[in-house]
């Protein structure tokens, strides 16, 4: 049997197929392959994509890879999803997309969300949402109802990326618990979509598409669709998760204290909990997991932030003429630790979360014209995000998760030595490095969905460890970050008194 995983970034749509008896990859494709995508921000903190874009996308890359397949494609039997998480889709009764979507990094609904959580009531809000609403997916609904009626009034269904995504396949929508918790729906107390939250909105509950269980059946291939895919008819959509969960999934990250991470677009550390945990002050942040149940809790405890490898793409499209990101690495191994006092702040995609949802914009700090060059630009950007991390790693040591040991896949920021060195020496923590991605972990998922596998366990089995990089000199790098995050705290303190 051969297993289907599409997954939809920020930068690209990436989609493989996997063998479900060896769990081995056997092809995939990322498209577009030659740039990535825009994000559109026609006013500043907006960020918003076409969700018919994705679904070109998702064609394209379908179509190329049973196209060239050298694998059966009759032998695909099952299809899993992965998602930019917090994203907005709104669609008519036919199942047209509105608008564009409102993705993640858009900072427009910060101020509704505050107000709504000073309305429900912070104690109410964190015990049964395990989050203010912030700017999720339900303050981007209410943003949507204040200053586009018409869109409003249209609406039949808002959903997420990855539902949408399901819908066009199958002409089914359905969404699950994880997805509605993300877009801060979901009552974890009551173990329904919260009535306080619909109340203070004014929104009425039938907007949500159908309930099913995340591993299940989300609708089956549409032959019209089929045909144009180069698929059969009738195969089962039976997985979807946001993108931090399956990332978390993909590497068997999925019991009470282990913890996953990405760097991509946004830098996530995602710490499973066995506990319906909240921070007092929203900074990082509380979903249901891919293997959550009422009776039997599994949250993901989630930090982001929205600027890292964005803030990687724009130093090498501005820095890096005719560099490729390997050479990048290379000048920038060449520095010395502490980019000889060039200090890089990270924040220029949006209001971040674990810093009270404050747009700081990002920050080049002592920048000499004559001490410092484009390699003191590579590493120190590196540094930078790197240094982010270890923020907002410590705001989770704050809420009780204290990992041992961190796993990634191989992938975007983590494929540069660098970049995984300084993390490591930073945070303090080894990472654990596997070959794993979004794709190949949503078309394991879809073999859990299908009963092709009997747990998420048996579906992982034949993971295999490529290395584990231990901090050699974390003492070396403290003082650095130190007087990183003295600039930090006290742009904050100013942004505060601002207010």
């Amino acid at each position: 049997m051969l297993l289907l995983g599409v997954d939809i970034g920020t930068s690209s749509i990436k989609v493989s197929v996997v063998d479900a008896d060896t769990q081995a990859c056997l092809a995939s494709v990322r498209y577009p392959e030659d740039h990535e995508n825009n994000i559109l921000s026609v006013v500043p903190g907006w960020a918003e994509q076409a969700p018919d874009m994705w679904w070109d996308q998702v064609v394209a890359a379908i179509q190329k890879l049973t196209a060239d397949a050298t694998f059966k494609v009759n032998d695909i039997g099952a299809i899993g999803i992965a998602y930019q998480m917090h994203g907005l889709v709104v669609v008519d009764k036919e199942g047209n997309a509105l608008r564009n979507s409102i993705i993640w990094c858009d900072s427009r609904a910060v101020e509704i969300g505050e107000t709504a959580f000073a309305h429900i009531g912070e104690p109410f809000a964190l015990e049964h949402l395990l989050n203010s609403p912030g700017n999720f997916t339900a303050s981007k609904w209410a943003w949507v109802k204040a200053h586009e009626p018409d869109v409003y009034a249209k609406a039949h269904h808002i959903m997420l990326p990855g539902d949408y995504i399901a819908m066009k396949l199958t002409g089914i929508a359905t969404t699950s618990i994880s997805a509605l918790s993300e877009g801060i729906f979901w009552d974890f107390k009551n173990n329904c979509i919260s009535k306080e939250v619909l109340a203070h909105f004014g929104f009425d509950g039938a907007i949500f598409p159908e309930i099913r269980p995340l591993f299940g059946e989300h609708g089956t291939l549409r032959k019209e669709v089929a045909a144009r895919l180069g698929l059969r008819a009738g195969i089962p959509v039976s997985y979807k998760a946001g993108d931090q969960p399956n990332n978390a999934l993909s590497l068997n990250v999925l019991q009470p204290g282990e913890v996953a991470a990405t760097a991509g677009t946004s830098g996530v550390i995602y710490a499973v909990s066995d506990q319906l945990v909240y921070d007092h002050a929203s900074r990082v942040n509380t979903f249901a997991h891919v293997n959550y149940m009422p009776q039997a809790p599994r949250t993901g405890v989630l930090l982001c932030i929205n600027g890292t490898g964005i803030l990687n793409r724009w130093v090498k499209d501005h820095f890096g003429h005719g560099l490729n990101y390997a050479q990048m690495n290379t000048l920038g191994k060449a520095v010395s630790p502490g980019s000889n006092g060039l200090k890089i702040f990270p924040f220029g995609n949006g209001a971040e979360r674990f810093l009270h949802n404050k747009i700081l914009g990002a920050r080049f700090v002592d920048l000499d014209f004559n001490a410092h060059g484009r390699s003191q630009v590579f590493r120190a950007s590196q540094e930078g995000i790197a240094y982010a991390f270890r923020y907002g790693l410590d705001i989770l040591r704050e809420n009780g998760m204290h990992p041992a040991v961190i796993r990634a896949g191989q992938a975007n920021m983590f494929l540069s030595e660098l970049f995984t060195e300084i993390y490591v020496e930073v945070t303090g923590v080894p990472v654990e490095l596997y070959n794993s991605d979004g794709s190949v972990g949503a078309a394991l998922g879809a073999g859990i969905g299908s009963g092709i596998f009997a747990s998420p366990a048996e579906a992982f089995s034949k993971q295999e460890l490529l290395k584990t990089v231990e901090p050699q000199g974390t003492a070396s790098y403290e003082a650095l970050y130190q007087e990183w995050k003295q600039l930090l705290d006290q742009q904050l303190a100013e942004e505060t008194a601002h207010e």
